[in-house]
């Protein structure tokens, strides 16, 4: 093979950092990943040192590399894939982290989210960013972190402070501080972003004290960035693609078109379904948020996640003591030929979309005296399935709203997917086809896919959805009239579960 045929992409995730090196046809060459720490401070905070965060992804990348027998020169482009919303300061002079990062679980800006939301600002917020006002997002970690670093609003507003999610941090060091930019996507996910323009909003940053000389440069996440240094690799290597984990891995999942989704089963589940090229809020609990955008036209998508998906099978393992590995959970669930009427509401942080409701609590349902540990582990199983065909029922009626149509078919990825029983309820339930990839490192795929198109590796997206290709289509079997019967128990159920 030639030179050009390799792409290393980084994907530097919560709790890891991940490099893989793909070649032209999108095949895993290598991969490496290592864990670092995570920082628990006090209830409800959670941080990373950013430092940890740069060191442990060059050593996978390094590693990569070298199980893969390549060289820098071997590689055409990086692409960036990272943990969205978690926030970091530095100084511009030293390059040193103001503060540890802020991880984007971490809820201590949640009393300046109910001032901003007293002084009415949602409307704004949600026309403006297609956000809610929530902790979740950027904008008000760096308030925080400006509010509490000893010196920092008077070293922001003299210029000397940059603010980046991971992506524009490990941009600053591969390039040694050249280069302070992000993509599109990334941006979308700070509460400061004018997602119909691509553009920093003046009005928000103004109200949040967010002094503008901070921010990096936005630009598509398809775009040569900068080089990295040749002291990190052994050579310069262009960094061509950067986004969001969420929005990578439906450009890995080759959704590039209005009405294509992707649903990702991890610990929780994120789904988005590609809106193309207008901006609409949605009506039914979603977020919408910028597409990754392979040029400067701007491009959409709407969002939805499950708080509980593939931890609910962790719970069953470290908390009921069901099983001893995850892996046996669809074993147990097999073992019944169904749920047996018993109805599991995994909801132990509350129910995010399209429910919203922080106040709701794990609850099981429909226990007889014939239930068994086999009934609810098949109940949890299907309670990710049921989460997750609410959130695309949401989907969908806002597509159609909007002129659209209702998705007609979802591809999966995340560890979860690999669970054949899950992803044929899944099909049951939605009455749609139901995609696994043969590829199912999609999120990683997707910075590749950013970071060959920049370069020419690949020509354009007809080209990349060529080579996309399922490993498994799991059709639906059950009768509609039985589906929608299960659907309406399981919104019984969470009903039940936010009962105060």
């Amino acid at each position: 093979m030639s030179s050009s045929t390799y792409l290393l992409a980084l994907d530097q995730g919560t709790s890891s950092s991940r490099s893989i090196v793909f070649d032209e046809a999108g095949r895993i060459v290598a991969m490496a990943q290592r864990e670092f720490r995570q920082i628990y401070p006090q209830p409800g905070w959670v941080e990373h040192d950013p430092e940890e965060i740069w060191t442990s992804q060059l050593a996978t990348a390094r590693e990569a590399l070298a199980l893969a027998g390549l060289t820098a020169r071997d590689i055409r482009a990086i692409g960036i894939t990272n943990q969205r919303e978690t926030t970091v300061v530095w100084n511009r002079r030293t390059g040193r982290p103001v503060y540890n990062a802020i991880v984007w679980q971490d809820r201590r800006a949640e009393p300046l989210c109910a001032q901003l939301r007293e002084q009415g600002l949602e409307p704004t917020v949600r026309e403006t960013t297609g956000l809610v006002i929530d902790a979740y997002f950027s904008g008000t970690k760096i308030r925080w972190i400006l509010d509490h670093a000893p010196g920092a609003h008077l070293a922001a507003a003299q210029g000397e402070l940059a603010f980046g999610t991971v992506d524009s941090w490990l941009l600053w060091k591969l390039t040694h501080g050249r280069v302070h930019a992000t993509d599109v996507s990334n941006a979308s996910r700070t509460m400061l972003f004018d997602v119909r323009h691509n553009r920093w909003d003046h009005g928000l940053l103004g109200a949040l004290h967010v002094p503008d000389s901070l921010l990096p440069q936005v630009f598509p996440s398809s775009h040569v960035f900068g080089e990295s240094d040749a002291e990190w690799l052994g050579a310069p290597v262009p960094i061509a693609g950067i986004a969001g984990d969420q929005q990578s891995a439906l450009f890995g999942q080759a959704c590039f078109r209005a009405g294509q989704a992707k649903n990702t089963y991890g610990t929780g589940c994120f789904m988005l379904m590609h809106t193309g090229e207008r901006f609409r809020p949605s009506d039914n609990g979603l977020v919408t948020t910028s597409a990754a955008q392979p040029t400067t036209t701007p491009e959409f998508a709407f969002e939805g996640s499950v708080f509980i998906g593939g931890a609910v099978v962790q719970w069953l393992r470290d908390g009921l003591k069901a099983i001893r590995a995850s892996s046996e959970v669809q074993s147990l669930a097999e073992s019944v030929p169904d749920a047996g009427g018993v109805m599991f509401v995994p909801a132990f942080t509350g129910l995010g979309a399209p429910y919203w409701q922080p106040e709701a609590r794990g609850t099981i349902v429909g226990l007889t005296r014939g239930s068994t540990v086999a009934h609810i582990a098949r109940a949890a199983l299907e309670s990710i399935a049921f989460q997750s065909a609410a959130l695309l029922q949401a989907m969908s009626r806002d597509a159609v709203a909007a002129g659209g149509s209702p998705v007609t078919e979802l591809r999966v990825d995340g560890g979860a997917c690999v669970n054949d029983l899950l992803m044929q309820f899944q099909a049951d339930l939605l009455g749609i086809p139901v995609l696994r990839p043969q590829v199912i490192e999609t999120t990683a795929l997707g910075a590749a896919y950013l970071a060959g198109l920049a370069t020419g590796v690949w020509r354009n997206l007809d080209e990349l959805a060529g080579q996309w290709q399922a490993q498994r289509r799991f059709e639906p079997t059950l009768p509609r009239e039985r589906a929608h019967e299960l659907m309406d128990r399981w919104e019984r159920a969470v009903r039940q579960a936010t009962v105060a």
